[in-house]
């Protein structure tokens, strides 16, 4: 008996899937080009971690500017910031391609402009009359320029590579360094200027009746500026070093890119989308809102004046070790699981606001920090995948990833400007007096509903909304490879 044997054939490669393959390999990102990425947007978090934290305590109690007038520079610096991200995104859309790429010399021609308002923005000019102009005029030229930084800074996630693991990736080395920038913000700044605030001003009857703002006060605030401006040169120069604007020239885009205004009217009825917006116009004015009153609270309504600093560390060194860790969580459980993480706070700050005693305040603000680094982190894993389940739907071609960003913080920053302006206002009604050792009983009121139910209320309707709204879809690698080549060619046009 005998067996034939058939010849056998050497089995055929599969184009497909040798360029997915290929595609595969070209979207890992080495770890230096994440560090770079995460080091450059470090200064905007540095900077905007000590506004957030001590703008308006130096704004009312050293600038001894009115409550009214605070409140009306807050809202509108914000509103600058908002109305600057879909300017930003116009004329980033319309901009050529140079050798530096398209992205690139738009993030880092604004850095020196920010370092100068940022400086301004904390430095006591000579005159009383006409200072609550001067504040005003350089938060809104701080909060424009920072968004002409961040919407293209941003939006380099979609170009860096086609893998959406990648991209959460460098998200997650992005929020990491920004949550280290945001330590390192409070920090140097809070340090600082740790002794311009302090309980013993009011133990002693000379200081406690005077008004007078020291110039060793003013002195401090200006050290503190100077320190915080220096780190917009520094990481810009490793972001240039370290990442690259790489488009692929190979192939002709898949379609006329959309203009903006018309991009904007579109993006704006993706269902995913708006879920999306709307639920973190809440969760992130909440957290705005969080960030702003606690060293005021800390300050004028507990007994926690000399912890102020250490429970502003504790916030942020929780939320920058536990940035990573969310990020495994996300890749494990999914994003909207991981969206549950952002409640964890709501009890604590209602318990702080009833109880504000030091071990309270110590186990909140590590919790707070646990909450917050979600709340960052969720959104910009989560924008990526819209943006790839718009193009996916609609086919309109390149060019759409910096609409999208620009109008999420957008929206985002104007509803930070709301709250935050409504609610220094009410301070204002409520009777606050610029460093005034005890404060009256109404404000004490107004800070612990600030700091408490208004935060909780907020985040509990964002989570609602980011639960009953629509899922965008995952593509597929081979979709993802094609979406990233249009991606790349649309940043290589003229």
């Amino acid at each position: 008996m005998s067996f034939s044997q058939e010849p056998t054939q050497a089995p055929v490669a599969d184009p497909h899937t040798e360029e997915a393959d290929s595609d595969s390999r070209a979207g890992r990102l080495s770890v230096c080009t994440k560090l770079c990425y995460g080091i450059g947007g470090v200064p905007n978090q540095v900077a905007s971690s000590a506004s957030a934290f001590y703008l308006q305590l130096f704004l009312l109690d050293v600038a001894q500017i009115p409550a009214a007038q605070v409140s009306l520079a807050l809202f509108g610096g914000k509103v600058s910031g908002a109305v600057a991200d879909p300017v930003a995104g116009f004329f980033i859309n319309k901009s050529r391609r140079t050798r530096a790429g398209r992205l690139m010399p738009w993030a880092l021609g604004c850095m020196p402009l920010i370092a100068l308002a940022y400086f301004f923005l904390w430095f006591l000019p000579p005159f009383t009359s006409l200072r609550g102009l001067w504040y005003a005029t350089f938060y809104c030229l701080y909060q424009a320029l920072s968004t002409f930084f961040q919407v293209p800074y941003t939006a380099l996630t979609m170009i860096l590579t086609p893998s959406p693991r990648e991209r959460d990736s460098a998200t997650a080395y992005r929020m990491t360094m920004e949550m280290a920038g945001t330590l390192m913000g409070a920090t140097v700044h809070g340090l600082l200027v740790s002794s311009a605030h302090g309980s013993r001003r009011c133990e002693d009857p000379v200081l406690a009746g005077s008004t007078a703002v020291s110039p060793d006060v003013a002195r401090l605030y200006c050290i503190a500026a100077a320190v915080v401006a220096l780190t917009y040169p520094v990481c810009g120069g490793l972001l240039c070093l370290g990442v690259k604007e790489r488009p692929d020239t190979s192939a002709p885009a898949s379609g006329p890119g959309l203009s903006f205004f018309t991009g904007l009217a579109i993006t704006s009825r993706h269902p995913p989308y708006l879920s999306l917006v709307v639920s973190f116009l809440f969760i992130s004015a909440a957290v705005q809102v969080e960030q702003s009153y606690l060293v005021l609270f800390c300050t004028h309504a507990s007994r926690l004046q000399e912890h102020v600093q250490s429970l502003v560390l504790t916030i942020l060194i929780s939320a920058v070790l536990s940035t990573p860790l969310w990020e495994r969580v996300l890749q494990r459980f999914g994003k909207r699981t991981s969206a549950f993480g952002i409640c964890i706070m709501v009890p604590f700050s209602i318990l702080l606001a009833a109880v504000p005693s030091a071990p309270v305040a110590y186990v909140v603000a590590f919790v707070s920090g646990v909450s917050i680094a979600v709340s960052l982190l969720l959104p910009w894993s989560m924008l990526p995948d819209v943006v790839d389940d718009f193009q996916l739907q609609h086919r309109h071609g390149p060019g759409v990833e910096t609409i999208f960003y620009s109008s999420y913080v957008f929206f985002t920053k104007l509803s930070g400007a709301g709250a935050l302006g409504i609610s220094t206002l009410s301070l204002e009604f409520a009777g606050y007096k610029a460093r005034a050792c005890q404060q009256a009983e109404e404000v004490v009121v107004t800070l612990k509903v600030l700091i408490g139910a208004v935060p909780t209320c907020m985040i509990l309707i964002g989570l609602c909304v980011l639960m009953v709204g629509p899922t965008p879809k995952t593509p597929s690698q081979d979709a993802s490879s094609q979406l990233s080549l249009q991606r790349r060619t649309s940043y290589s046009l003229a």
